[in-house]
């Protein structure tokens, strides 16, 4: 009775050291689980060699006892207990290199990642500027689109403007014509020998729409002057022609 306690409180602390052990195990970092790792592949390579050598050392004995007809049963037994002990051994390195190929492995991804995460920067910065710029562009886009705008409104008042230039210039060029006229029927008046309206002083006026006028002062007993029947032929003349600018000036002077 007391033997199975004192064995279950032995079992019991020593599965308490390995939880403490794994437990310490699991509080290093990657560098010094790589360390570690690199002195226990150190160790297991020393201890391959010297077991190696004990190994080549019994199968020596074991030859020689043969040769001697002695007994070989110890010396196989520990050659044996030799040989499982090198293959745990070759056991742990080949774990001890996949554990290093894991870190260079775990190095290599770290590299990249950190490789990664600074394009990332790169590009967020690269995208920050961008924009930047398409919010200046942007920027100068809306005032040149102001711009054009103001300048077609300038140029549609300038095109109204125009426009206004040259219908007063087409105003002042029918106006001139018709002022010649009048003075060429002016002179025309003076080439009959009639007198200009502001020289007459009467203030009567023939209408070229009575023509039974003339009749009428005919047989009235006085006679018509040449001039004035003239002057009245002319009046009708233009009158029907429909060159009235000339046909009034006619009728003030008769």
């Amino acid at each position: 009775m007391v033997v199975n306690t004192m064995d279950t409180e032995a079992a019991k602390n020593y599965r308490k050291k390995k939880i403490e052990e794994i437990g310490k195990m699991t509080a290093l970092n990657q560098d010094e689980i790589v360390t570690n790792t690199k002195t226990v592949i150190q160790g297991l390579d020393t201890l391959k060699n010297d077991y190696q050598q004990i190994l080549n050392t019994l199968l020596s004995s074991i030859k020689t006892i043969k040769r001697e007809n002695g007994d070989t049963n110890l010396v196989e037994e520990k050659t044996n207990i030799l040989q499982r002990s090198l293959e745990t051994i070759e056991l742990g390195l080949g774990e001890g290199q996949v554990m290093m190929d894991l870190s260079n492995y775990l190095q290599k991804i770290e590299a990249e990642k950190q490789k990664l995460r600074a394009q990332v920067r790169r590009l967020c910065q690269e995208n920050g500027w961008l924009r930047d710029e398409l919010a200046t562009t942007q920027q100068k886009l809306q005032l040149s689109e102001q711009r054009v705008a103001t300048l077609e409104e300038e140029k549609k008042h300038l095109e109204f403007m125009n426009e206004m230039k040259k219908l007063e210039d087409s105003d002042g060029s029918a106006a001139a014509p018709a002022v010649e006229k009048e003075s060429e029927s002016h002179s025309h008046l003076d080439d009959l020998g009639f007198p200009d309206a502001d020289d007459d002083a009467s203030p009567e006026v023939l209408s070229p729409s009575q023509p039974s006028a003339m009749a009428h002062a005919a047989s009235g007993g006085y006679e018509i002057p040449a001039r004035l029947r003239t002057l009245h032929n002319l009046v009708i003349q233009y009158a029907s022609q429909g060159r009235y600018e000339v046909a009034v000036p006619l009728c003030k002077q008769a």
